[in-house]
Parts: C-alpha cells; structure tokens; sequence
C-alpha cells in the first residue's frame, strides 16, 4: 500500500516501544533461567495461540507454497537467530545496548534492499541514516566500556543481520492474506529451531518469581504476538525500509524502559541522542516520498 500517514505511524511507534520493551524483559528471563530454553517454551505458547487465534477467525492451517518459504525464513532469521542470540547476549550486556545495537536495522534493510533488489536511496535518506546512525553512536559511545562483553555485542550485531534478511521477507510471507496463521506457524518455526542447541547445550534451572512470571507473561502476548502483527501490517503498508527505520527509536525507548525496570542508567546524552535519531527518521521518510514509494 506504501501509506506513509498518521496511523502507520501510530504503529511504528507502538511497534517500536512494545520491541523495545522486550530487551528489559528479556533480561529479566535469563537471569533466572537459561535463555534458549525460555525462548523455545515462549515461541510455543506463542505459537499455539496464533495458530488459535488464526482458526478462530476462519484461516486456513495450511499456506501456500510461497507463503510457507517466507514464514520459514523468517521464522529461522528473526525468531531464532535474531531473538536467539539476543537472549544469548544479555546474560552478558544491558538489556539498554541491546535495543540501542538493534536500531542498526535500517541501514542493514537499506543495504541488502539496495543490493538485492536494486532500491534505490536518494541522497536526503542518506543523510537521514547517518544521522541515524550518529545518534546510536552517540548513545552507544557513552555506554560502551569496559564492563560490556564484546561478544555479547558481536552477537547483538549478528541478531540485527538476520533480523534485516527477516524483514525483507515479511511482504512475501504475509502476501495472500492469513496474517494470524502466518504468524502462528513462524513462532513455532523458531520453536523447533532453538530447542535443539537448548536441550544439547543447557542445564534449564528456574528460579520461580512473580518477577519472571510477570516478564515471561508479557514478552509471550505483547512483543511475541502482538508487535509481530503491528511489524507485518506495518511493513505492508508502507514498505520494509519506512518501516525499519523506526527501530531508530529503539534507542530512546529502549533505555527508558530499562531504567524504568531494571535500574539501568539514563542521562542527558541519551535524549541527545534520540532528538538526532528522530531527526534520521524523519529524513528517511521524506527521502522515501520523495522518490514515490
């Protein structure tokens, strides 16, 4: 549809605080129990309810040949990979660098949609994504010292990688319509993925808390079910790179939400950080209707 108005970005914005939100409770999870183990038990709660969700409103289970390609890779490159090796890495870095390393999305998007599928970005988005870029820099720059494991880091940039392969998918998987099924069926894909790295590698030992209910609960429903069909509906309304260039907020919402729960720092620098990255945005999105998209 390529609808850039009011209401997508209502949705980006809501996409983009419901996906950061989750770093926090992410963290919360995998400090009480191993984080591949967690993943796969939450995928597939997720996954059935989908998949519930998707009968009740008279979709059919099976997909189409096209359909179920797309669904599986994006179920391997987001689900498995990307939140993988996210919940991997937080058991060694704040859940704030996390999102903060996730909003390089935009720019993997824009690469791989320039180098795949000939897309072109005009100069204005350019300057927009450096500008992106810059304030993640600027954010990631205070934040960024000793005290960080470099391979949680390398992990998170990886996650971003498959994360962008994953978006580029998303037009294909959900194109025919059956968006809940789609969705259902990915979240089990990652399911099936991770439980097998889990049950060779981990030792799953739980610490039972109203703390890691309440966080395990959340990131099953709301950055599980409910962000991924905001992120499908928002990628076919306005393409993946408009929609991509919102987890520049990631950032902002991501450390807010992680001082709010977690107690991580949040200071001057980082609103500084978030006024460059609005502003990234915002060229991205008058570069894109510019050029008609």
């Amino acid at each position: 549809m390529n609808r850039f108005d009011l209401p997508a970005i209502a949705m980006g914005i809501a996409f983009a605080l419901m996906w950061s939100s989750a770093f926090s409770t992410a963290r919360i999870i995998v400090q009480e129990t191993a984080p591949l183990t967690a993943l796969s038990f939450r995928f597939a709660i997720s996954g059935c309810l989908g998949i519930g969700w998707a009968l009740a409103l008279g979709q059919p289970l099976r997909l189409s040949r096209g359909q179920t390609k797309a669904m599986i890779t994006f179920g391997i490159c987001q689900n498995a990979i990307y939140l993988g090796v996210n919940f991997v890495a937080m058991q060694w870095i704040e859940a704030s660098l996390a999102a903060i390393i996730a909003s390089s999305l935009p720019l993997v998007v824009a690469f791989l949609s320039w180098l795949f599928f000939g897309e072109k970005v005009g100069w204005l988005g350019m300057a927009g994504l450096c500008f992106g870029i810059a304030g993640v820099g600027l954010i990631m720059g205070v934040r960024l010292d000793g005290s960080y494991g470099i391979l949680g880091a390398g992990l998170c940039f990886a996650g971003a990688v498959a994360l962008a392969i994953a978006t580029l998918t998303v037009r294909m998987a959900s194109t025919g319509g059956n968006l809940a099924m789609v969705i259902g069926q990915q979240m089990l894909v990652g399911c099936c993925i991770l439980a097998i790295p889990a049950i060779l590698f981990e030792t799953s030992t739980l610490t039972w808390s109203w703390k890691f209910a309440a966080a395990f609960a959340y990131t099953t429903i709301v950055p599980g079910l409910l962000a991924t069909w905001v992120w499908f509906t928002l990628v076919n309304r306005v393409g993946p790179t408009r929609a991509s260039s919102f987890h520049f907020l990631n950032p902002f919402f991501g450390v807010a939400v992680a001082a709010a729960l977690l107690g991580e720092p949040f200071g001057p620098t980082d609103i500084i950080g978030v006024v460059i990255i609005t502003a990234g945005i915002l060229a991205v999105q008058a570069d894109r209707k510019r050029s008609g998209d």
